[in-house]
């Protein structure tokens, strides 16, 4: 029998530098994501880690000839259920620490920006799983219902490079399907989570907001779609100290001219037109009813033509194209969105019932993303992080024959011991030119050199 050496359990070369890089597995433990016996946590998270990059779903490895390399199923899911893991704080320091790398890469007057959206996170499968309720899907038209969960979340760009910061897994009081588990300790992590998933969105995105602040990620406006942009969120993000920019409609919100309250439709007859701009039809400044003095935009709406957009900027001192362009990096979240589903398997590679297996997972993913979106960052090439991801799956899969060729090397060796010198020294020589003979760039894989041989 041989040992399994720990290159069976390596992370692809690309991967292992950005996760030294990143420190990764530091911040797992200041984290306190560690274990006291058994895999260790870092092992555990980066074989879920680089099970996507496999093809294949944790059975479906379990049950390839590979399987026996990794632990059992037991430990990866008492890994992805253990409800007193930090896994927000993991994610809050991985991502600030990634967020001041990106910063010295970009020019000091170039905006930064926090964003914050939900989107979809989809069970319409599942019956059992804690917290499951019935949610709207607000972006189609037909304003569908499905089973899952609402996915707010704040992420960071500079217009080139998107970090997600922070998440929540929305349920809801009133179309709850599942109720919190009976058996979950009410002091641990877990069970916070779980309260904060049945609060309103915009009461958590202001803290998001601040717990990123804290953890050092600097940014000069918050960007939001209309669903967010409302009076009681934007004096609390600007009490943070940024500003907001965000689109509105036409709702109850009224805005004072003149000491009198107007709806958006009033106002747009009231702004002044903008000459020779493209796209931008009108501008005004007003204050919001609590007293907060914002610029408005009105700008021509791409899908008809005979309709506008309104975009709000509590940041009075930039041009309207200035603010049509910083609106415009909000688009980086969707992509973030189309990405972590369609690439990373976001609510499809582990099928559980716990709401902090929906927690861990996620996290994971979002780490998936933040490595491949500084690792893209890193390249003078200009790959998409799509293109960047399959190519990480061909560097794993050319991996298989090095262990091979390792392993092969291993029994020589064990052999070896087990001869007398003369015919150790007669292999050991052809070996030795048989080494020096290969390609330098299978020598890379092999962590042995010719002295050892």
């Amino acid at each position: 029998m041989i040992e399994h050496s720990n290159q069976n359990n390596q992370l692809p070369k690309e991967l292992k530098s950005v996760f030294d890089e990143l420190e990764i597995f530091k911040h797992l433990r200041d984290a306190g994501i560690k274990k006291r016996f058994g895999f260790t946590c870092s092992y555990l998270f980066q074989v879920i880690f680089c099970l996507i990059f496999h093809h294949k779903k944790w059975f479906g490895l379990l049950e390839s000839k590979k399987g026996d390399r990794y632990p059992a199923k037991d430990a990866v899911y008492r890994f992805l259920n253990h409800s007193m893991f930090a896994w927000r704080r993991f994610l809050t320091l991985l991502s600030a620490s990634t967020t001041k790398k990106v910063n010295e890469l970009t020019h000091q007057n170039r905006p930064k920006v926090m964003i914050v959206d939900d989107s979809m996170f989809d069970r319409n499968r599942s019956k059992k799983v804690e917290l499951l309720a019935r949610c709207m899907d607000h972006s189609s038209l037909t304003k569908r219902f499905y089973k899952g969960f609402r996915m707010l979340t704040l992420g960071w760009s500079d217009g080139f490079t998107f970090m997600p910061l922070d998440f929540a897994l929305l349920s809801s009081v009133k179309s709850q399907i599942n109720g919190i588990s009976a058996n979950i300790d009410k002091r641990c992590l877990g069970y916070k989570r779980r309260l904060e998933a049945l609060q309103p969105a915009p009461e958590l995105v202001s803290t998001m907001i601040e717990r990123a602040l804290d953890a050092g990620v600097t940014a000069t406006h918050v960007l939001m779609d209309s669903w967010f942009t409302h009076q009681p969120l934007i004096q609390s993000i600007v009490d943070l100290g940024l500003d907001v920019i965000g689109m509105v409609k036409a709702g109850n919100q009224r805005y004072i001219v003149n000491h009198h309250r107007v709806s958006l439709k009033e106002l747009y007859c009231l702004a002044t037109p903008v000459q020779g701009k493209k796209g931008i039809l009108r501008s005004i400044h007003t204050t919001l009813a609590n007293g907060i003095p914002v610029k408005v935009v009105f700008v021509q709406n791409r899908n008809k033509k005979s309709d506008w957009l309104a975009i709000l900027s509590t940041d009075c001192t930039i041009s309207e194209q200035e603010i049509v362009r910083i609106y415009g990096m909000r688009w980086d979240i969707e992509v973030f969105f189309k990405t972590t589903k369609s690439l990373l398997r976001l609510q499809k590679e582990f099928q559980g019932l716990s709401y902090d297996l929906l927690i861990s997972h996620t996290t994971i993913v979002f780490v998936r993303y933040i490595v491949l979106s500084w690792q893209n960052r890193c390249n003078t090439d200009q790959r998409t992080l799509g293109g960047l991801f399959y190519e990480l799956c061909d560097e794993v899969s050319e991996l298989d024959w090095a262990v091979a060729l390792q392993q092969l090397i291993e029994l020589l060796e064990d052999t070896l011991k087990k001869t007398n010198s003369k015919i150790r020294k007669l292999i050991k020589c052809q070996l030795h030119q048989w080494m020096a003979g290969l390609p330098n760039y299978i020598k890379a894989y092999l962590p042995i050199s010719l002295c050892e041989v």
